[in-house]
C-alpha cells in the first residue's frame, strides 16, 4: 500500500496514540483529533486519504461528523471505531456514508487490513483507471465519476464500489455472499442485510434518472445489471 494521509479521531488518548504510532510505523502520515469539531476542521484543511473515526465523541458523534462532511461534498473514506456491536448501529453508520466498521477492542492487524480493503474498493489504492459502460450507466474510474443518461450521480465510496462490481459483471447474477466478500471483504460476520441496504440506496439514486431499473433482483439468488445488448 502506498503512503496514506490518515486522520485518527478518538477522545481516548491511549487509543488515539496507539493507532497513530502504529500507522506511522507502517509508513503513513498521521494526524490526530480528540473531538468531532476539530476533526471536521482537519478533514477540510488537510484532505486526508482516510479517516479512522470514533463513533462516541464528546461533542459531535462520529455519525454526525460523517453527515456534516458528506453534506459538504467530501467523499473521504471513513472507518468507524466503536464499542457498539449491534447490527442496527453498523447499518446506521454505513447509511450516513461510512465505509467500514470495526468494534473495540480491535487488533492493529485488523485495522491495517481494513484500511487496505477500503482503499482497494474505493479505487484510491493507485490501481490503473478504466471506463465501464453498461447501457445508460457509465463509470469513469479515472475521475471516480458515475453518470446515468448523462446525469452525474453522487455516491458514497462503498456505493460506488458496489455499483462498480455489478457493472463489471454485466448479465451475471452475483450472490449476496459474493458481493459481501468482494465489496466489504471483511464481511460483518456474514450479515447479508448490509448488501440489501446498499442495493436499496443505489436504486433510490439511480432509478429516478434511468429509463428502466438498472439493478435487477434474481429472487433467491442475488443481483445483476443487465446489458441491453444481451
Amino acid at each position: 500500500m502506498e503512503t496514506l494521509r490518515v486522520l485518527v479521531v478518538d477522545d481516548e488518548p491511549n487509543i488515539r496514540d496507539l493507532l497513530a504510532a502504529s500507522l506511522r510505523f507502517a509508513g503513513h502520515q498521521v494526524a490526530t483529533s480528540p473531538n468531532g469539531t476539530d476533526a471536521i476542521s482537519k478533514i477540510v484543511d488537510t484532505q486526508p486519504d482516510i479517516v479512522l473515526l470514533d463513533v462516541m465523541l464528546p461533542d459531535i458523534s462520529g455519525f454526525g461528523v460523517t453527515k456534516k462532511i458528506r453534506g459538504m461534498g467530501i467523499d473521504v473514506p471513513i472507518l468507524f471505531l466503536t464499542a457498539r456491536d449491534d447490527t442496527e448501529d453498523k447499518i446506521a453508520g454505513l447509511t450516513v456514508g461510512g465505509d467500514d466498521y470495526v468494534t473495540k477492542p480491535f487488533s492493529l492487524d485488523e485495522i491495517m487490513a481494513r484500511i487496505s480493503a477500503i482503499m482497494r474498493r474505493t479505487g484510491k489504492d493507485g490501481s490503473s483507471p478504466s471506463h465501464i459502460k453498461v447501457g445508460e450507466l457509465e463509470i469513469n474510474e479515472d475521475a471516480h465519476e458515475v453518470t446515468v443518461n448523462g446525469s452525474v450521480v453522487e455516491l458514497s465510496p462503498t456505493e460506488y464500489q458496489l455499483l462498480r462490481y455489478l457493472a463489471s459483471n454485466p448479465n451475471r447474477v452475483l450472490t449476496k455472499a459474493q458481493i459481501l466478500d468482494h465489496v466489504w471483504e471483511y464481511d460483518f460476520n456474514g450479515e447479508m442485510g448490509i448488501v440489501e441496504s446498499y442495493v436499496s440506496y443505489l436504486r433510490k439514486k439511480l432509478d429516478p434518472i434511468s429509463t428502466e431499473p438498472l439493478i435487477i433482483t434474481k429472487r433467491g439468488v442475488g443481483y445483476m445489471i443487465k446489458s441491453p445488448r444481451a
